[in-house]
């Protein structure tokens, strides 16, 4: 298929409409990554600071009507409804953990094992994909009694650490953890340690555990959502779904794309292999094919050699920007799965590791106002930053990329 790359031209916003799109923020707040020593009121860069710190999160909480527990949320007897296009080729359990935030895995397993959840009336298995417009029979679910939380063992506490060590912003409802890049967010064949194992230490005095609300890939690191209540987690999946989370991702890609600034449309389907899954790009109508759209612009280049680019994904597929990168000819440096040129050469003194960060993200919160969190440079990335003479306090053009 071929590439549609279309560039960016924003409309240029009037002052009065740039200060209405700010992000609220409490008094006396310190944005994350904010340049220290800055005039007081004056406006810090957008990416200014590589320091990841635990902040006190710049959120504007407003009076929140009561929830409705999730106990209330839950289907009593036996539902249909219907796959949306959002949530086509997500995974059934996926589905069912968006869909009803608060359900343990092994409560989702045990229904999909039993054949009490049926796809188009047919029984499927947890890791099937559904395709829009497909009808799914959901049974009568119900959360599993809370674990008694007792004292942390050496093991449990070190692992608490760790993940203290991780955050880079936390109040009573979320937390953003800044992942590092080899740590898998959930478990798979031979998974030992992920974030969602981790989380286990985490289980508050009625036996609920945080909640990833989504996810990265194991070798990208940077910024990842966990919703630390129920509550939070019905919102934060809402908004995902709703396509109100921004998240801009860096990567060091080779040669100079061209325009500079632009938008990638195309289908992507997932191709299954003996030893490995990849992400296909697709014809529309293709089995499996979801329509996938990343925006792009450079930021600054190192001769003609390597490029620093930030990217927004308006889509949330799998791979979605490592393939979209490959598919306009400039693959994310140091992807075992897309990087496509031959007889290419890594510079020396670069790490050839996926060069690929989950920067920043944008998402409302559960109680009002906005969370905004920045992750800082992964070692290997700040490593070729440094060795390239990349700056990376500078203003990040993504910024006037559209929404949609």
């Amino acid at each position: 298929m071929s590439r549609r790359i279309k560039r960016m031209n924003p409309r240029p916003r009037s002052r009065d409409e740039r200060e209405d799109a700010r992000p609220h923020q409490t008094r006396g707040a310190k944005k994350v990554g904010s340049r220290p020593g800055g005039k007081p009121g004056s406006k810090p860069p957008r990416f200014a600071g590589e320091h990841a710190e635990r902040r006190t999160p710049k959120v504007m909480l407003e009076k929140a009507a009561p929830a409705k527990p999730v106990e209330a949320l839950l289907p009593t007897k036996v539902q249909t409804v219907t796959v949306t296009a959002d949530e086509n080729n997500m995974r059934v359990d996926r589905f069912l953990e968006a869909r009803f935030p608060g359900l343990s895995f092994s409560h989702i397993q045990r229904v999909v094992r039993k054949g009490e959840l049926r796809v188009d009336g047919k029984r499927v298995d947890s890791k099937d994909r559904l395709e829009e417009g497909q009808s799914v029979r959901i049974p009568p679910l119900k959360l599993d009694a809370p674990k008694v939380v007792g004292e942390l063992s050496e093991a449990a506490q070190k692992t608490l650490k760790a993940l203290k060590e991780m955050t880079i912003w936390e109040d009573d409802d979320v937390l953003v953890l800044n992942k590092p890049a080899g740590l898998a967010v959930q478990g798979g064949s031979g998974m030992t340690r992920h974030i969602d194992q981790m989380l286990e230490v985490m289980r508050d005095a009625k036996g609920q555990k945080p909640r990833l609300v989504h996810r990265i890939d194991r070798e990208t690191s940077g910024c990842l959502l966990i919703a630390k209540t129920r509550f939070a987690a019905s919102h934060l999946t809402g908004a995902f779904r709703s396509r109100s989370a921004r998240k801009v991702y860096w990567a060091l890609v080779p040669g100079l794309p061209k325009p500079k600034q632009g938008r990638i449309s195309t289908f992507l389907a997932k191709e299954e292999g003996e030893e490995d899954t990849i992400m296909r790009i697709a014809q529309h109508g293709d089995e499996g094919a979801s329509h996938a759209v990343t925006y792009y612009a450079v930021v600054e280049t190192a001769g003609n050699k390597l490029t620093w680019v930030s990217l927004k994904p308006v889509t949330g597929r799998t791979h979605q920007l490592r393939a979209h990168m490959a598919h306009i000819g400039h693959p994310i440096v140091g992807d075992p799965k897309y990087f496509n040129i031959e007889n290419w050469q890594l510079p020396g003194g670069l790490q050839n590791r996926l060069h690929l960060l989950a920067r920043r993200i944008v998402i409302p919160h559960p109680r009002g106002g906005v969370i905004d969190a920045t992750a800082p440079l992964p070692p290997h990335m700040q490593q070729s930053w440094n060795l390239l003479g990349l700056d990376a306090a500078r203003f990040d053009p993504i910024e006037n990329a559209p929404e949609e």
